[in-house]
């Protein structure tokens, strides 16, 4: 839209990219001109937080020492798989090379870096060997010295009486894995394996403005891929030309090298498998005219995700059943979303979306009887299995969820609420997607019509969706301290989605859902352009 867009309700583009050579400086990490610039200033205002935090705890003597994310070789190969740097490294270096490791000194907050030696002879290989000096600059710590170095230093370390050594050791809650500590063989000075981990993963719960403004641009680009991609799908497609078409969208137009997770593209009956697009199902559908489709995807840049869903027909043009589960699913995130505010407990979001959904489908008479009942009897766990929503950040199931001082997880499972990644109480710089969904999962539905406290709820109609597959609705929200601001700029309503569909403009003149939070500033090359414009 052109920059007097602010009548209509779209504010003026404001801009990422970089005018002169002058504005490189402070950057750690972009891909070029038109990509966005990630400033230096991020990383060591999180390492900043981190040492005050520890302080603040009783660790006011003594040194971090973090270990950065590995070369992975893809078998017994020697092919060298794509790098991704570990997050909670990313989090406080913003280094993009593996191999390194990285200390803080909780008193003055003095950031060393440690970078591989390499030997001169791999340099026609992979090009000239960096001095220390260069990573110093670019990633502007206080000093570099080389990973073999590590021991020594921090034994120096460990050597002033009192001082502590932390690593990073705890489990991720969402996976069950443990995070891998630096480790020091030979040394014989002790390390701190408890006090790091529950602050360091509290403290990327609450992000600070500028990684907002990465994790609002990061949405922005996957918002205008996933229109880009809805204006193009048609019948006869395979659901892997979708994800293909996305892919290639926030790579060329955002420099997002990979996207934050596996693709879903599920389309027909596909729809009703939440975690599709797995090796086992890779995307390899041929879509259908009367197919809805159900495409969840987010880019990833310097690490940081966005994760969206959008749900639409394949024909371009909602059939009444389409229509009315999508609304049913709308529903449940505007009842969400204009609920969210600082205060409000993240399980009490789930069951409101619970609710609309099933006075939803009793109002257009998929199931029956006092919807008070349905939600004693957990009849809405048939139909939104999973949790509302998670935690996002430097991955997609961000961490925090369940530390030790936090809520714990509601077990009325196995599916629903129990399968909630947080149970926190909502505060301003939390991070979250608001996904309720409606599917008909054949496994589910047999399930409860041989359960008799959820089979009297059930109707005849209701059998007339099993194949329908699902709807799912996902925008990626911040917690204000008004609300939220939606970081999601996608076509929601029916109607929205098939104007757009039909080559209508996009975004919109006037914006007709403004329950959705949704702002127009987002720094995103226009849908279509080849020429990396800038133009939400």
């Amino acid at each position: 839209m052109s920059a007097d867009s602010t009548a209509t309700g779209a504010p003026p583009v404001k801009r990422a990219r970089m005018d002169t050579d002058d504005d490189y400086d402070g950057v750690v990490f972009m891909l070029g001109k038109n990509t966005y610039a990630v400033k230096t200033r991020m990383h060591a205002e999180n390492r900043k937080r981190l040492a005050a935090a520890m302080r603040a705890a009783g660790h006011s003597h003594g040194v971090i020492v973090l270990k950065g994310g590995e070369t992975v070789m893809r078998h017994d190969t020697d092919h060298e798989c794509l790098f991704r740097q570990e997050s909670y490294f990313n989090w406080a270096f913003g280094v993009k090379e593996p191999d390194m490791y990285g200390a803080i000194d909780i008193e003055s907050g003095h950031a060393t870096l440690f970078i591989p030696r390499l030997p001169e002879e791999v340099a026609p290989w992979i090009g000239a060997i960096e001095a220390p000096s260069s990573f110093r600059k670019r990633y502007a710590v206080d000093d570099v010295k080389y990973t073999d170095e590590v021991t020594t230093f921090t034994q120096s370390k460990a050597a002033d009486d009192g001082c502590e050594v932390h690593v990073l050791y705890g489990k991720n809650s969402d996976s069950g894995a443990f995070s891998d500590p630096a480790e020091f063989p030979g040394s014989p000075f002790k390390v701190n394996k408890q006090a790091l981990f529950p602050i360091i993963a509290d403290l990327r719960v609450f992000k600070t403005e500028l990684e907002l403004d990465l994790m609002r641009h990061v949405s922005h680009v996957s918002s205008a891929a996933h229109v880009d991609v809805m204006r193009l799908v048609k019948a006869g497609m395979g659901e892997y030309q979708l994800e293909s078409l996305f892919q290639h969208y926030i790579y060329y137009h955002g420099g997002c090298r990979q996207p934050a997770y596996t693709c879903i593209c599920a389309c027909g009956p596909n729809a009703a498998v939440l975690h599709y697009g797995h090796a086992g199902a890779p995307n390899d559908r041929v879509l259908e005219a009367g197919d809805i489709a159900l495409l969840d995807m987010g880019a990833e840049y310097h690490c940081y995700c966005s994760d969206i869903t959008c749900s639409f027909p394949v024909s371009g043009t909602f059939t009444p059943d389409q229509r009315m589960i999508f609304t049913g699913v709308l529903k449940a995130v505007r009842a969400v979303e204009e609920a969210m505010k600082p205060g409000v407990e993240w399980p009490a979001m789930h069951r409101l979306a619970t609710r609309v959904i099933l006075e939803h489908l009793k109002q257009h008479g998929l199931v029956q009887g006092s919807v008070d009942d349905m939600v004693a009897a957990n009849l809405g766990k048939i139909f939104l299995p999973c949790g509302l929503g998670h935690f996002i950040g430097l991955d997609t199931h961000d961490v925090g969820g369940y530390l030790e001082d936090n809520p714990p997880r509601i077990m009325e499972g196995p599916f629903g609420i129990q399968k909630l990644r947080t149970a926190r109480t909502l505060h301003a710089g939390m991070c979250l997607t608001v996904e309720p969904g409606i599917y008909f999962v054949d496994k589910l539905l047999d399930m409860a019509e041989q359960d008799p406290e959820l089979a009297v709820f059930l109707t005849p109609k209701l059998q007339t969706f099993r194949g329908f597959g699902g709807v799912r609705l996902e925008d990626v929200v911040t917690v204000t301290d008004a609300g939220i601001e939606n970081y999601t700029l996608c076509p929601r309503t029916c109607d929205e989605i098939e104007a757009v569909m039909a080559g209508g403009q996009w975004p919109p003149e006037v914006d007709n859902a403004p329950w959705l939070f949704r702002k127009w500033n987002s720094p995103v090359p226009k849908v279509g352009s080849d020429k990396g414009e800038y133009d939400y």
